[in-house]
This record gives C-alpha cells, sequence and structure tokens, in this order.
C-alpha cells in the first residue's frame, strides 16, 4: 500500500458449495447430509475505518471484529447473512481510492485476498454437547434448562482457564454443573484448546 493513498477494505462470505452438513459425533468430523438451502445474495461489510490511507492500515493489525453473522434471511440491519450447517469463505478485498487527478483506466484499483485456512462451518447450535453444557451453566437466565437450582449446589469456586478465561466472563455465580466441570476438568480443557 502506498502510505499516502486512501483505501477501502471490505470483507464478505461466499459459500464453499451447495452443501448442507451435518457433524457426526462418532467421527468427529462435518459429513456432508444433502443440498444445501439457497443462498441470499452476499452482502460487504466494509470495515469502519474506511476509506484511510495505507500509513493507517499498515501501522497495526487489521480486524474485522466489528462483523455480525446472522441466519435471519429478513435481516435489516445489515448483518452478514449466513446458512446454519453450511461452509463459507471469508474473502477480504482491498479498493483503492483513485484521486480525482487520476486516471480510473490506469489504475488496478481492486485486490481479493482468500486464505484457505479461514473455511469454517456456520453453526447455529454447539455442536459438542459439553460445550452446550458449559454455557447452559454460565448463563443466569437458562434455569429452566438446569438439572437442579443454584440453591442445591455446594459453591465449589468457578472453574477458570490461563487462555480462555474471556469465555467464563459471565460464569460469576456457581452452578449445579460446575460440579461435573470439577470432575471431567482435564478432558473439558483439552477441548477448549482445540
Amino acid at each position: 500500500m502506498d502510505p499516502s493513498s486512501d483505501y477501502i477494505l471490505m470483507m464478505d462470505f461466499m459459500p464453499v458449495d451447495d452443501k448442507r452438513y451435518r457433524y457426526a459425533f462418532h467421527s468427529s468430523s462435518w459429513v456432508v447430509a444433502g443440498k444445501g438451502d439457497p443462498s441470499t445474495p452476499p452482502r460487504i461489510h466494509v470495515h469502519p475505518d474506511s476509506p484511510a490511507k495505507g500509513g493507517h492500515w499498515m501501522k497495526q493489525v487489521v480486524s474485522f471484529d466489528k462483523v455480525k453473522l446472522t441466519n435471519n434471511q429478513l435481516d435489516d440491519n445489515g448483518h452478514i447473512i449466513l446458512n446454519s450447517m453450511h461452509r463459507y469463505q471469508p474473502r477480504f478485498h482491498v479498493l483503492y481510492v483513485v484521486p480525482k487527478d487520476e486516471d480510473m483506466n490506469q489504475t488496478e484499483n481492486f485486490k481479493t485476498f482468500i486464505f484457505a485456512e479461514t473455511k469454517f462451518t456456520a453453526v447455529t447450535a454447539y455442536q459438542n454437547h459439553r460445550i452446550t453444557q458449559l454455557k447452559i451453566a454460565s448463563n443466569p437466565f437458562a434455569k429452566g434448562f438446569r438439572d437442579c437450582d443454584l440453591d442445591d449446589w455446594n459453591g465449589l469456586p468457578a472453574p477458570t482457564h490461563p487462555t480462555n478465561s474471556h469465555l467464563f466472563d459471565s460464569w460469576s455465580t456457581p452452578t449445579c454443573n460446575q460440579q461435573q466441570y470439577r470432575s471431567n476438568g482435564s478432558t473439558f480443557s483439552h477441548i477448549m484448546q482445540k
């Protein structure tokens, strides 16, 4: 990038194929489950700092942490719409903003970057029952999903994990499922490190 020129950075998500997937627990892998659902026209997320000088983009890591994904086909908030249980490839676009005094036809002003290792399967529910149990245990509003009341629990301290402590931000009140976590702590730690 030219440090003094303006650029717009964008991101979108393209379907990898026209298939629907399911998670096979016995083999711990994703398998094809049939023909995919029709995709909505793709939406593009423009980085909120855009347009900005090349010097701005190059001085730090560029993060698209403001991207919001949804499976709501009727979304009118500008979120990126994805179909659950479908595979997607994020794409990163850099658009050079051509100055008024420059001939637009003489400049390549658009470049797309694809990183194959960023492919993912969109899900709306956790595909690992232990993670589901952890989220229910840590959510104070999920009382109806728990096997026991908070008052029935013996008050052991909440677990922490040094590299994933942010996952426990809402885990301030002990719950009955934390007993299960303490007995299976090494198994859970292994799951979180994958």
